[in-house]
């Protein structure tokens, strides 16, 4: 009872997350393997991860910052949300009767997993309480017995977890994250009690289970194992000081294991790979295998292990390229779901922002498989449509029997030359891929598949020169296209996924006779300028006789009835409609002088007001002959 009212005290003063930790009690578990039972109903067989559940609630309510104290306080409440939860009261408001979990609560037909959460829960908060009076015994000692007491009392409840896991409804990974969790409170206990060699022994134990547990599960969950591992190594070192040199620590825990204690560990393990692989689908790209953990990435690699069958199956180009369509809408969504993983998870988060400098993890290496995945369909459907455009091409390199078998609008060389820039731009993405920046094999993967369709496009471009009849530069286009074929020929890293060296090989045979045809055309059109002249051969132009008189050329058109001789009629010529003119020598102009004709007017001005003041004074209307 002196505990109990010491909790109801700590839980009191704690007001810390009481809003997040109410939103607790409606967490629904999540079940991940299904047996029939021989009654005839469905189990659920549930993955407990006790190791990460109980981190994640360490960090999250004050052990981040070493408060023990807090810590134990959400343990007391999510103990007491957890009862109420799951109609397991231990009496009523006046009356207290013990009620512990048992295993009849786990094998109901509507159990829930939460049951177990209980037990552990009240193993954390004995824990932590002891914690904490480890941190108080520095000054006052005699809290060391009260330590000692209350890992004794954690150690009781996690024997009875260690029991209620040994159930049927729970699989491989529960029984022994639950057997090394009592085996380090164990080793715990035994270490303040200076046991040395139980001690020893136990935290040996904890740590060869998580040790199996790590090489056992996903590259994602591995961390937190071996982060576990690490953590007990400065105990089992200080055990074994004080053990001494004559007994090893690997020596007493092969003599328990000799008695059976562990002997079902290597079993265990075994069928945690085994539940693990079933679980998780696991995927191989480049020499690395990752764990396929979305639902829709999974189905979506299920449904693409078949596909070159099935296209091979379809009738038409037309079929393959819708079937590749659907495809990669589906590629679209799987990606879309591991982006969103990626988001919910803040640790995955912050590697993504961090650049990969230590190499991509798990799930990012999937999403970069997935983009290349998406990439790859992307180019076999530009490769097919790359094909449907060939067989209505007019290539004159090509025998006509093979010629406009596809029928319809006759596609010309510079679509195809489009559709090979379109396909350069994929590569490029391909090269560009996050995550594969450094991958050396991979970049020369890139790098010849590029040359390759660099070749082809020079050579449909070399075809569109010469339809122009721009000889040079299609003979110029030729020697590129051949020297692009024969890099990625000779290449000594050929890209797996798509092996050209075939069609390389055709297309170099194919320049060869092209590059001299055009070469040969390009002569005959410069001797051709020469012999008009020698041979007399009439030629036709636009410029009238008489602009052309230096040069001898037949004009059949100068024998007709409208010889080109001279054009009767001048060509209009602009011409400004007005003349401008501008006044420059008024600067220059001097003026005679005014200045005795101003003079004469303002004399004149005086006369005229003496004249007017007269009149005003000899009448009697003015100013001052009124006032007189």
């Amino acid at each position: 009872m002196v505990e109990s009212k010491a909790e109801k005290a700590e839980v009191g003063r704690e007001d810390v997350d009481s809003g997040k930790e109410e939103l607790e009690a409606a967490e629904v578990p999540t079940k991940v393997f299904t047996v029939e039972s021989k009654a005839g109903f469905e189990w659920n067989r549930s993955t407990r991860r006790f190791l990460r559940l109980i981190k994640d609630m360490q960090l999250q309510h004050g052990l981040r910052h070493g408060d023990f104290q807090r810590y134990r306080g959400y343990c007391s409440r999510r103990v007491k949300r957890l009862r109420k939860t799951l109609n397991l009261p231990q009496g009523d408001r006046r009356h207290y009767k013990k009620r512990n979990v048992t295993l009849a609560n786990l094998e109901k037909v509507d159990s829930d997993e939460r049951f177990l959460h209980i037990p552990l829960m009240l193993a954390e908060r004995t824990w932590s309480y002891a914690m904490q009076l480890r941190q108080e015994s520095n000054t006052e000692p005699r809290k060391r017995f009260h330590l000692i007491e209350k890992l004794r009392k954690s150690c009781v409840y996690a024997l009875q977890l260690q029991d209620l896991c040994g159930s049927e409804r729970c699989d491989a990974r529960t029984k022994l994250e639950a057997e090394a969790y009592s085996a380090w409170i164990h080793g715990s206990l035994h270490f303040e009690l200076a046991l040395w060699k139980s001690a020893a022994e136990n935290l040996k134990k904890a740590q060869v289970i998580y040790e199996n547990l790590a090489q056992a599960m996903p590259e994602e969950e591995q961390t937190i194992y071996r982060a576990k591992v690490e953590e007990l190594k400065p105990s089992l070192r200080y055990c074994a000081y004080n053990v001494g040199e004559n007994a090893s620590v690997n020596d007493l825990l092969e003599m328990r294991g000799q008695a059976g204690l562990l002997g079902n560990l290597s079993h265990l393990v075994a069928q945690t790979k085994a539940e693990s692989m079933e679980a998780f689908q696991m995927m191989e790209w480049r020499g690395r295998s990752v764990t396929v953990r979305p639902e829709k990435v999974r189905l979506f690699l299920l449904s693409i292990q078949e596909l070159n069958k099935s296209i091979e199956k379809a009738k038409d180009f037309p079929a393959k390229i819708e079937m590749l369509e659907n495809v990669l809408l589906d590629c679209k969504d799987a990606i879309a779901a591991i982006k969103d993983e990626i988001k919910q998870d803040p640790k995955l988060r912050q590697n993504t922002t961090d650049g990969g400098s230590g190499g991509l993890i798990g799930i990012q290496y999937l999403l970069a498989y997935m983009s290349y995945t998406r990439l790859k369909l992307t180019l076999e459907r530009n490769l097919l449509l790359v094909g449907q455009a060939k067989l209505t091409l007019d290539d004159p390199n090509v025998a006509e029997k093979s010629q406009l078998a596809g029928g319809g609008k006759k596609t010309k060389p510079q679509d195809l030359s489009r559709l090979y820039e379109i396909i350069l731009q994929n590569v490029t993405e391909m090269q560009q891929l996050s995550g594969m920046e450094n991958d050396a094999s991979y970049q020369a993967e890139m790098e010849t598949l590029s040359l390759s369709f660099r070749a082809f496009r020079c050579y449909y471009i070399a075809i569109t020169l010469v339809a122009m009849k721009r000889w040079r530069e299609a003979v110029a286009m030729y020697e590129r296209s051949k020297k692009y074929a024969n890099e990625a020929t000779n290449s000594k890293t050929p890209c797996k996924d798509f092996d050209l060296r075939t069609e390389l090989k055709q297309l170099i045979a194919t320049i060869e006779g092209c590059k001299f045809s055009a070469h040969a055309y390009s002569v005959l059109e410069d001797d051709t300028a020469d012999d008009t002249v020698l041979f007399g051969k009439s030629q036709k132009s636009s410029k009238p006789l008489y602009e052309r008189l230096a040069h001898y050329k037949e004009d059949v058109s100068l024998n007709s009835r409208n010889p080109n001789v001279f054009k009767l009629i001048p060509e209009m010529e602009p011409i400004p409609a007005k003349p401008l003119f501008f006044d420059l020598a008024l600067n220059f102009v001097d003026f005679p002088s005014l200045e005795d004709k101003i003079e004469q007017k303002a004399a004149g001005k005086g006369a005229t007001a003496g004249m007017s003041g007269f009149v005003k004074g000899l009448f009697g209307w003015g100013g001052g002959g009124a006032s007189k």
